[in-house]
């Protein structure tokens, strides 16, 4: 018995349109569910990313409270062949890439911030690959 993968990151945001210009209108995330005051969600390839308002999220309610604060990180995974185009649509958006990191074995990654400054990477694919 294993876990397949994680299926949903959360971060606690400050202004949903705020996160919805950065993650759908920069980096083009589909948003596939909303509830005005608490949170939005949007599609990253098999994956979803959960952006609250930590306010909102710490009373509970339906289901259990979560919150969270500080500068939290998240890596993107994309193609080998997409990744030089990755970085271009980053930059042309106006975002700033904080640094580029050679992992070895012909792996690299960049970094850059959202608007809430959590630590954002898009990482080529296989870098984590089982053995």
């Amino acid at each position: 018995m294993e876990i397949k993968k994680i299926k949903e990151t959360c971060l606690y945001i400050a202004d949903l349109e705020r996160s919805r210009q950065f993650y759908n209108g920069k980096l083009g995330l589909p948003v596939i569910g909303e509830v005005k005051d608490r949170h939005i969600f949007f599609r990253a390839g098999e994956s979803v990313l959960l952006c609250f308002l930590p306010e909102a999220s710490r009373k509970g309610g339906t289901l259990p409270p979560h919150f969270g604060s500080g500068q939290l990180h998240l890596a993107f995974e994309v193609s080998r062949d997409d990744y030089e185009g990755w970085k271009s649509k980053v930059v042309e958006a106006g975002i700033a890439v904080e640094q580029e990191y050679d992992w070895g074995r012909g792996f690299l990654s960049f970094y850059f911030r959202d608007p809430d400054e959590h630590l954002l990477e898009v990482v080529m694919a296989g870098m984590w690959e089982k053995s």
